[in-house]
């Protein structure tokens, strides 16, 4: 089997930049290279941390999750019940036991809202990343890849990056690869689309694709020079063979699970929680609803890995199962909750325990939430409709504080009681994390989409 050149000889700019991406971890691209050595030169303006953005598309429900309300009248009060957490006094929605038994290794953000209940991809793409993916920004600072490793600094996880059963990725409401006015050049790694580029990562390459893989670097090349119409990169032969060496090295053995411990990977496994014959036909989302099951464990494993070894910012998408309207399309919140609570609580519960006794819990900020909540009272058939005052957010580690529940909600979980948590905070907070402010304000030039996003405030835990 040939390249993804031999079968698409009219390869336009996007396209080429996105196979170098994904078939060398952007290392076709002598840019892309000339950036990373930049970066290397400059390594005062990173942290050693990385961010792991777990994005729960659809919009979960603040109630159903961290503010169960259970004070409140019948219709606004969680329809899942409550469970008691290691915080005194503070308790979860009742699909979140396994999270409520860590509840002290990380925090709640009760006064975050997203400003509006429009199904997108706001807290990753939104004017406040300057309409490009948040890790794209941060790519931006660091370079594509790290130098020496070839590691992809920014990638994204659909579910089928782990496993090819499931549906395409959903970009329908929204782009979380959008790279805004940064650039073709920084799309986001995704390794989720199957097929020839997918299996070209893989680590166990039979020796007789090997020409296959020179060829696949030439053709890069000629491809280069006829965009770029740059005479160096034909004769940089140092750099074409790091580019080589990095793809059959390394980089491909950290998106490969099968390295992983066998009773790892049992542990981070959700698919035995909810089976696809456990869920009502009834609801068009079924498909989905099955594929987080089966993908989410095994995508946050992914995620750690990936982090182990030098990625700076992992986008894990749900792949749009969290709009639990109870229409025709979704499940109402107390079926719906059972079909994506407990994979969630069982999937971020594995990944805290994990990187704490690997000893990354400095090292890596977990987030959690989606693009808005949900209405505080029921509707008629059971389910919460969009609702952009409220919604659920939750951040561990790389110095947050823990067993905190910062900000306050209405006792009818509708807005904010407290000063408003709001996406910029967020982002500002995310930024920082991987990024040293006070060394990026000296710096001359620095990109104003990457500037205007770090210093804004961030939440004031």
């Amino acid at each position: 089997m040939l390249s993804f050149f031999d079968h698409h000889q009219n390869t336009n700019r996007r396209e080429f930049l996105r196979v170098g991406s994904l078939a060398l971890g952007g290392l076709g691209l002598p840019l892309a290279w000339q950036r990373q050595m930049e970066a290397a030169n400059t390594p005062s303006l990173l942290t050693d941390k990385s961010v792991v953005f777990v994005f729960m598309h659809g919009g979960p429900s603040q109630i159903e999750t961290f503010d169960p309300k259970m004070e409140a009248p019948l219709g606004i009060s969680s329809t899942t019940g409550e469970v008691s957490t290691q915080i005194p006094g503070v308790t979860f929605g009742g699909t979140f036991p396994k999270l409520a038994s860590l509840a002290d290794q990380f925090s709640i953000v009760r006064s975050f809202r997203t400003g509006n209940g429009n199904h997108d991809v706001k807290p990753v793409v939104s004017e406040a990343t300057s309409n490009a993916n948040l890790g794209a920004l941060y790519a931006r600072i660091a370079g594509q890849n790290r130098v020496g490793t070839g590691m992809p600094t920014n990638v994204t996880l659909f579910p089928r990056a782990v496993d090819e059963s499931t549906m395409p990725a959903f970009k329908k409401l929204g782009n979380v690869e959008a790279t805004g006015s940064l650039g073709a050049g920084y799309l986001p790694f995704s390794p989720s689309g199957g097929g020839d580029l997918q299996q070209d990562m893989q680590l166990n390459i039979p020796m007789d694709r090997l020409d296959h893989r020179r060829l696949l670097l030439n053709k890069l090349d000629r491809i280069h020079r006829k965009l770029e119409g740059n005479s160096n990169w034909q004769g940089n032969t140092s750099l074409k063979e790091q580019a080589f060496s990095t793809v059959m090295g390394g980089v491909a053995s950290a998106f490969d699970l099968s390295e992983e411990d066998s009773e790892t990977i049992r542990k981070y496994d959700t698919a035995p929680l909810v089976r696809a014959s456990q869920i009502d036909k009834k609801w068009k989302n079924h498909e989905r609803y099955a594929d987080n099951s089966k993908s989410l464990g095994k995508l946050m494993l992914l995620a750690r890995r990936l982090c182990e070894r030098g990625c700076g910012f992992v986008t894990v998408t749900t792949n749009f199962v969290w709009d639990m309207h109870a229409d025709q399309n979704n499940a109402g919140v107390a079926e719906g909750m059972d079909y994506m609570g407990y994979p969630f609580d069982h999937a971020i519960a594995t990944f805290l325990e994990d990187v704490r006794e690997r000893g990354l819990s400095d090292k890596i900020l977990l987030v959690c939430c989606g693009e808005m909540g949900r209405t505080p009272k029921l509707n008629a058939r059971g389910g919460r409709d969009h609702w952009g005052g409220l919604s659920p957010l939750l951040l561990s580690g790389a110095g947050i504080p823990q067993g905190h529940v910062f900000g306050q909600s209405t006792r009818d979980a509708a807005n904010p009681l407290s000063e408003p948590i709001e996406i910029p905070h967020l982002v500002s907070t995310i930024l920082n994390t991987l990024l040293d402010g006070s060394q990026v304000r000296l710096e001359t030039g620095a990109p104003k989409e990457v500037t205007d996003a770090l210093f804004g405030a961030p939440i004031p835990f």
